[in-house]
């Protein structure tokens, strides 16, 4: 994984805020964070919503219980936030959409999702606990830069033979004619471009408040697949897709920059992208043959 290794800049307050402020905790606190990213399976995975709805009601009571037993501190608040932008995204299906209607519905639910917390956090609860660091001073040493070459080619190698032995690429629109692609291209960016900007910086980092980093990300690992799976990577895609947000929230907490794990995202779905242009209409011819 990419390390760096440079003293920051005084322009690396932004990234500084992806270090969580401790809080006192108690093991018994796993219980309802467990409770409310487990509620993201019956939500998205299953689409069960009342029963994912009950699930995320019974992990904030317990929250409550466990602040209110002095074993946790603002356990609540924290969990309270990444329950509210789970039952916002659960108010619209995640299937792809290409009409203006679609692209519109999913750009308005999933940035209430990532603004409504931030707000809460930022103005009812005034801290800064969810920030995006863009900028963090620091120059990318050769492993990050490595590292960049190293997830293009593995998506290369992997993603075609994923969509297209599997056939989940039809859990997208056909795309054949210049504006449907090119629709297709705005959709991946701005979903990936969410994805790291409610999973990593708003639920994992709020997760670290309370747990250790590598419990954090496995909670919001939970969360991040759980949406993938509805949005279309279904069938063996979990095997991809679990260590992918695994890989980022243990990158973001090396690097502490939203801009790197962007980058990351990018060049993955850069790939997917053309996976999926390629899968429908045989163009670019870029890729190995899938048996």
């Amino acid at each position: 994984m990419p390390r760096t290794n440079e003293e920051p800049t005084p322009d690396a307050r932004a990234a500084a805020s992806a270090e969580p402020r401790e809080l006192r905790t108690h093991p018994i606190a796993l219980v309802p964070a467990v409770l409310v990213c487990g509620a993201a399976v019956l939500l998205f995975g299953f689409m069960v919503p009342i029963a994912g709805y009950a699930m995320l009601a019974a992990g904030l009571l317990v929250a409550w219980l466990c602040d209110r037993s002095g074993r946790t501190e603002r356990l609540l608040a924290d969990l309270a936030l990444i329950a509210v932008g789970q039952v916002i995204i659960s108010t619209i299906s995640l299937k792809a959409e290409l009409s203006n209607e679609g692209m519109a519905r999913f750009a308005v639910v999933l940035g209430l999702a990532v603004l409504v917390p931030y707000v809460i956090s930022r103005f009812v609860y005034r801290e800064h606990a969810i920030r995006f660091p863009w900028r963090t001073g620091r120059r990318w040493n050769r492993t990050q830069w490595l590292y960049l070459i190293f997830v293009t080619l593995a998506g290369w190698l992997i993603l075609p033979f994923y969509f297209i032995s599997s056939g989940v690429y039809e859990n997208w629109p056909t795309v054949t004619d210049p504006e449907q692609i090119g629709r297709l291209l705005v959709g991946v960016v701005a979903v990936g471009t969410w994805d790291e900007l409610f999973f990593i910086c708003t639920v994992f980092v709020l997760l670290r408040r309370h747990f250790p980093s590598w419990q954090a990300n496995l909670l919001q690992s939970i969360v991040f697949v759980s949406f993938l799976w509805e949005l279309g990577y279904q069938s063996w895609g979990p095997l991809l897709t679990i260590p992918f947000a695994l890989i980022q929230g243990y990158t973001f907490k090396l690097t502490k920059s939203l801009t790197y794990v962007f980058v990351v995202h990018m060049l993955f779905d850069a790939v997917v992208f053309a996976v999926i242009v390629y899968a429908h209409t045989g163009w670019p011819a870029i890729f190995l043959p899938v048996p």
